[in-house]
């Protein structure tokens, strides 16, 4: 399944569904196959995308940094981190909220 994101400010951003689906989870709206996202609720969606990838980098290099310490190799973490996949994402979001439109998907 993919998630395909729809707005009248921005193109169209296609998504995986294990992708979407965890995007949507961070900013706290049901995973479904049908939704919105408001302008009012953008700016709260931005600062908790903002924060999780934050602690996954965090989390990460605490993980690499204790590796090290204990004389292991490094951890190995997926190819594409959270940063990469929720950027389009978040560009999405700030440049709708700027406009006042709404993100929907599923319609």
């Amino acid at each position: 399944m993919l998630y395909k994101f729809k707005s009248k400010a921005a193109g169209d951003l296609i998504m995986l569904e294990p992708n979407g689906r965890r995007v949507l989870e961070i900013i706290g709206k049901d995973a479904g196959p049908k939704g919105i996202i408001l302008p009012e609720q953008m700016p709260g969606a931005i600062t908790a995308l903002e924060g999780a990838i934050a602690q996954e980098e965090a989390e990460q290099k605490t993980m690499a940094a204790e590796a090290k310490a204990k004389g292991q190799v490094a951890p190995r973490f997926d190819a594409v981190s959270l940063r990469q996949r929720a950027v389009p994402f978040l560009e999405m979001l700030r440049r709708c909220a700027g406009e006042g439109k709404e993100i929907v998907w599923g319609v």
